[in-house]
């Protein structure tokens, strides 16, 4: 009797509160993101701004000294920071001028190809606009956080930081030959003869892998080309074969341009230079808050 008058207890107070949230979500509606969302952190003392409006912050720079910009990106496999690396980018482009600096501190062990192009694409509009960009590497960049990496007028990194990786790899997992065994048909079909790259179900031709391996090599040369493009003192050969180095090693093959910590460089800059993170506001709209705990009431 007792656990029965306890689940009805609790089943009716899940009810009510979903209702609240449902009236809460009526009444806050989603508000469009704007820029206010950005916030500029002193390097020096901590205080909040909204907007785009960074050249406000800028006032107090009462010296007229240079302004380093320092913005970070942690890169997951699919390089998801991406989105707000650009929005950082896209607000220090909408007011930085010609002599600022942007030190990038940069932690990637690579990912996905397209998805690293376009972060490094997001940093090559920093050069487009004659905007100085400076990478410190703390702990490692390698594959796509290197290809990223190589798009800075000056690459410093720490002294045991991983360095390089300038390669390219895929791995299929095919289960076809179990499927045969017990007796389970799976019909691929396509409308063009190159359409189906390697598949986990069916059968990979021997065509199939050559073909798949002739596109590995092309999406490896286009890596090499980038970084050599951008470095072109180094020895693409010896080091485009998927080796990484620590910082020391990395800073004799040419891969870096400084053994030094970011720390250390920022303490160097901001004797002359005013120095300012730039982050993006991690307060979301009360619609988003309600929703996200709904769905946490939901899940119980």
């Amino acid at each position: 009797m007792t656990n029965w008058f306890y689940d009805y207890v609790l089943f009716f107070s899940k009810i009510f509160t979903i209702l609240i949230a449902i009236i809460l979500l009526f009444f806050f509606k989603p508000k469009k993101v704007s820029l206010k969302q950005i916030k500029l952190i002193d390097w020096g003392e901590y205080f909040k701004t909204c907007g785009i409006a960074l050249v406000n912050t800028l006032k107090k720079n009462k010296k007229d000294l240079p302004v380093v910009w320092l913005i970070d990106f942690y890169g997951d496999i699919k390089a998801s920071y991406t989105p707000k690396l650009t929005e950082l980018i896209t607000s220090i482009l909408s007011c930085a001028k010609n002599n600022d600096e942007v030190v990038l501190r940069l932690e990637s062990c690579g990912g996905i190809i397209h998805s690293y192009g376009l972060a490094a694409a997001q940093l090559e509009r920093l050069r487009k606009a004659s905007i100085k960009l400076t990478i410190c590497v703390d702990q490692v960049a390698a594959s796509g956080g290197y290809m990223m990496a190589c798009c800075a007028d000056k690459l410093f990194a720490a002294p045991f930081s991983i360095i390089g990786s300038i390669g390219v790899v895929a791995q299929v997992a095919n289960i076809h030959r179990l499927l045969k065994q017990h007796k389970i048909d799976v019909d691929i079909l396509t409308s063009g003869k190159n359409k189906r790259p390697l598949t986990s179900l069916g059968e990979n031709t021997k065509e199939d892998k050559v073909k798949f391996l002739k596109e590995l090599k092309e999406t490896h040369d286009l890596f090499k080309h980038y970084v050599l493009n951008r470095r072109p003192k180094i020895n693409i050969k010896k080091v485009s074969k998927g080796d990484v180095w620590y910082g020391i090693k990395a800073k004799k093959e040419g891969l870096i341009d400084k053994v030094i910590t970011s720390d250390e460089y920022l303490e160097l800059r901001s004797k002359k230079a005013k120095i300012f993170k730039v982050v993006k506001n991690k307060n979301g709209t009360h619609f988003e808050i309600i929703k996200k705990t709904l769905s946490r009431i939901l899940k119980i």
